[in-house]
């Protein structure tokens, strides 16, 4: 199932929580939405399910448009991260809930239902566990069945806002490849919000970086590390050594790095420079880096130097040259990516 937003805008007060936002989904895609709290990704989901309405902008899903339709009607189905389910319903008739309350007309016979929920249960490995409560049940448990009663409206669009954001570190690994398998398995258009990079790089085909209302950029997870859009993508997505750096003339200095010259399309003026730890080069020669300190990290040194007053930690092969503390060294920084201030 196709989505697509245009310009979807939404505050609260005088604080903007969607500021134009442009999105598309593919059909079959599975799609993160990564930010810091408060960028406006849950914002953008409950706008999406109907939950909340935009105050100017335009959903269309599987080619209709969503102006004025109501949450019950968009055939979207909503995991939320604190679960959410009825604790005086067993695990069946929590899945099942969505459909009894359908309107006479739509709603599929008794049986029917049974038949699905069951089918549900042994789609999430809890078969079992129909006639428990939820409060008889591990937080991962009750996870697979909040998902189960979002699928049993089958729902054009799946809608996951943080749905590990409570459960230990061990079961969320489990449960992510679990997920990811089991979206596959389906082929149901997903959309993926959580604020954890290690999730949102692992399971999705694409991630949506968003600040402060606005979509930073959307790309593969490979391309987002790998070509970040911004400096806020750049430093967001993994550790990112930050040097300030002025821009004259097509290429970038860098104060009390006289030797490091390196060419930028960045405007002139002030500018950062960003390059993750690995990527700094070192230069067996006396230089401007003071070696501070030296410590082994499995197949890396993490080194510790000063520049100028101004302290970095960078990583260097366990191989080859050794940093010694005390003595000085020069810096390679040909991979850095150069923005505007």
């Amino acid at each position: 199932m196709n989505v697509e937003m245009r310009g979807l805008t939404k505050s609260f007060g005088p604080t903007p929580a969607l500021n134009a936002v442009d999105l598309s989904v593919s059909n079959g895609e599975f799609l993160a939405i990564l930010g810091p709290s408060g960028s406006g990704k849950t914002s953008l989901l409950r706008v999406l399910a109907g939950l909340e309405f935009a105050e100017s902008g335009t959903i269309v899903i599987g080619g209709r448009a969503m102006e004025g339709v109501p949450a019950r009607e968009r055939g979207v189905g909503f995991v939320f991260q604190n679960y959410a389910l009825f604790r005086h319903m067993t695990v069946a008739r929590n899945i099942a809930f969505g459909l009894e309350i359908r309107p006479r007309r739509l709603r599929p016979r008794a049986h029917e239902i049974r038949d699905r929920v069951a089918s549900l249960l042994d789609l999430m490995g809890i078969g079992d566990l129909g006639g428990r409560y939820p409060d008889q049940l591990s937080g991962g448990q009750r996870q697979r069945v909040a998902l189960a009663r979002a699928l049993a409206i089958e729902p054009a669009l799946l809608l996951l806002d943080e749905p590990f954001g409570a459960l230990d570190a061990k079961v969320r690994k489990t449960l992510r490849v679990w997920l990811k398998d089991l979206h596959d398995r389906i082929g149901l258009t997903s959309i993926f919000v959580t604020h954890d990079q290690a999730e949102a790089m692992e399971m999705a085909d694409r991630v949506a970086v968003m600040q402060a209302g606005r979509i930073e950029q959307v790309d593969t997870p490979d391309c987002l590390y790998a070509e970040p859009a911004s400096a806020f993508v750049h430093e967001f997505l993994g550790e990112a050594i930050r040097l300030d750096c002025l821009v004259a003339d097509g290429v970038a200095r860098f104060p009390g790095l006289p030797s490091a010259v390196l060419p930028t399309a960045c405007r002139p003026g002030a500018a950062i420079a960003l390059i993750r730890p690995y990527e700094i080069g070192f230069i067996v020669r006396p230089g401007p880096a003071h070696v501070v300190s030296v410590h082994a990290n499995g197949p890396l040194k993490r080194v510790r130097l000063l520049i100028g007053g101004v302290g970095i930690e960078v990583l260097s092969p366990a191989e080859g040259w050794t940093p010694v503390v005390g003595e000085n060294c020069d810096l390679e920084l040909s991979k850095a990516r150069v923005y505007p201030v």
